[in-house]
């Protein structure tokens, strides 16, 4: 990055996080303050926030590189989101509200008892610390790329930054920088579709784009087969998309958090209502710029690896001249082809659309087989060598491709985004350690302002946790996918605790404590042997729990109800 970029990046960056710890001065030192915002903020604030919170770095790093190889069913994920939020704003948020809780958790003590309280915060908490570390890798793998810094020193510098602004902002510094954040995140990537667009040559356009993505497989939004192996059609995003957002949103106290801080339960109900319609559009553009790129990288050639750490390394093997000649022979024919792909898209010609269709996708099977032969290579000297890139496609077409000044803004946009994810989850994480375990079993009879510098150190205790997780999480793949097969593993659990406190009112603590010990057992093991999608375990999760739950009922009835 150039002198100017450096400026852009840290003045936007600098400018937006002094704010929200300016206004997160003016909170009462309280644990309310520092965990609920006083619950003053208005429902556009809730809005921002809750959007912030889902949309970390990970969303703007890893899914342009998933649409890149995988195309936009990815989309089909936040389908069952506008009815999850529905539910929500009818059933949760009122509940939540009346009873005047600071976490979700709070609620299962009054409806069951203090031990489905505490297995519930510990299933929460596991997986927020995991998706957490996995989300202080995201901004690591840009600054260690940009910079060439060692990766777990990079990661170690950005969880030390993001939990001293948790620590000295509290929830209201962390609202409203997410404000401003996600002012800048939509900004900045309606930009970078533009400036793509921009930089395609003269004879294609949008409409081209499009075409050329739809005849390689790429704009395939809707699959309307039902497979229960299958990560992404409209069966497991509206069904399993639909349990996974119901309870994200409705048990995660990073979720929670933020909309327990709206000044009325009408203003959470607002703000979460306009989410749900939200961010499928916000999502389809961003996947639509990893679409954008694709199609960039079919009239410029392609880096064999857009990890530039990775493309030192390749940079030194023996056969490096020969792979790189035959690669950018190939590209150049593949290019030709394209073009002359979109001429017979446009005369209709169906005889020759089908036979450049073929020839590209086997020019495309050409390049993989290069950069297998290239990765076979590398392990030769280095066994230990991560040959997944997806996360570094859209971060390697800013740094190689932007303007001046551009880049420096986009790299702020995806740093913002990761600060306000993070920021939230260490709220999420300090709060219900605090008031689920702390203040309910450690120390019961402690002051406000005991409580408000324990949160303080509860939240450095989960960035070192947090910065450990993520040293392993760099070479787990594709991040977005990482974060929710985690969420996966105990969303369904967790949702069928809550969804019988709400609707099975016989059940009783003990009888959903075990159904629930026992359904996240059988969740786990369908995941290790691979027995159906990531998605369809938060459905098998929560259908388990109120199965148990209520037969457990029926054979030895409670005589409490909520």
């Amino acid at each position: 990055m150039t002198l100017i970029d450096w400026i852009v990046l840290l003045s936007t960056i600098g400018g937006i996080v002094f704010y929200g710890i300016y206004r997160g001065k003016q909170t009462k030192h309280s644990l309310q303050g520092f965990l609920l915002a006083d619950r003053e903020l208005p429902w556009y604030h809730v809005l921002l926030s809750v959007m912030a919170t889902q949309a970390s770095a990970i969303t703007f790093l890893s899914a342009p590189g998933q649409a890149y190889t995988d195309g936009m069913r990815f989309v089909q994920f936040y389908l069952g989101l506008p009815i999850a939020m529905i539910v929500l704003s009818v059933t949760f948020i009122p509940n939540y509200y009346r009873l005047k809780v600071y976490t979700a958790y709070q609620f299962l003590e009054q409806r069951f008892d203090s031990k489905t309280r505490i297995l519930t915060s510990l299933l929460f908490l596991i997986p927020r610390a995991l998706s957490t570390g996995v989300t202080i890798a995201a901004p690591s793998i840009i600054l260690s790329t940009l910079l060439g810094w060692n990766l777990s020193w990079t990661n170690a510098m950005t969880a030390a930054l993001v939990t001293t602004y948790c620590m000295m902002g509290g929830s209201k510094a962390i609202s409203y920088t997410q404000m401003l954040q996600m002012s800048v995140v939509l900004a900045g990537m309606f930009l970078a579709a533009v400036l793509i667009i921009h930089q395609l040559p003269e004879e294609i356009g949008v409409h081209e784009s499009l075409l050329i993505a739809g005849k390689m497989g790429k704009i395939n939004l809707i699959d309307w087969k039902f497979d229960i192996n299958n990560r992404y059609n409209i069966w497991s995003g509206i069904i399993g998309g639909f349990f996974l957002q119901l309870s994200y949103f409705g048990t995660d106290q990073s979720q929670v958090g933020r909309y327990l801080s709206g000044q009325s339960a009408t203003a959470s109900k607002k703000g979460l209502l306009l989410n749900g319609f939200l961010k499928i559009p916000m999502q389809f553009l961003i996947l639509l710029v990893g679409i954008f790129v694709y199609i960039f990288y079919q009239f410029q050639e392609a880096p064999i690896f857009f990890n530039k750490n990775s493309e030192r390394l390749w940079s030194q093997q023996a056969n490096y001249k020969q792979v790189s000649t035959e690669h950018r022979h190939v590209f150049e024919v593949k290019k030709q082809q394209e073009i002359a792909l979109v001429k017979a898209i446009k005369t209709h010609d169906v005889a020759k659309t089908e036979q450049l269709q073929t020839s590209i996708q086997d020019l495309q099977g050409k390049q993989k087989d290069l950069r297998s032969k290239a990765v076979t290579e590398i392990k030769k000297s280095h066994a230990d060598f991560e040959e997944q890139d997806t996360n570094y496609v859209f971060l390697r077409f800013i740094t190689d491709n932007l303007p001046v000044g551009i880049v420096g803004f986009l790299i702020a946009m995806i740093l913002l985004a990761s600060m306000g994810s993070m920021a939230s989850a260490f709220g999420s994480l300090t709060s219900t350690s605090m008031v689920d375990i702390y203040q309910r079993f450690m120390n019961t009879e402690g002051s406000n302002q005991h409580y408000w510098w324990v949160s303080k150190l509860i939240t450095l205790g989960w960035g070192i946790l947090c910065l450990i997780v993520a040293h392993f999480a760099v070479n787990m793949g594709s991040l977005i996918e990482v974060v929710n097969i985690l969420g996966s593993w105990f969303y369904g659990t967790i949702l069928g605790v809550f969804l019988c406190a709400f609707y099975l009112p016989r059940t009783s603590g003990n009888q959903v404590f075990w159904s629930a010990i026992v359904a996240e057992a059988i969740v786990i093991y369908a995941w290790y042997i691979d027995l159906m999608a990531f998605l369809w375990l938060n459905v098998l999760g929560c259908l388990l729990v109120m199965a148990f739950a209520g037969i457990s009922s029926l054979i030895s009835p409670s005589t409490k109800t909520a």
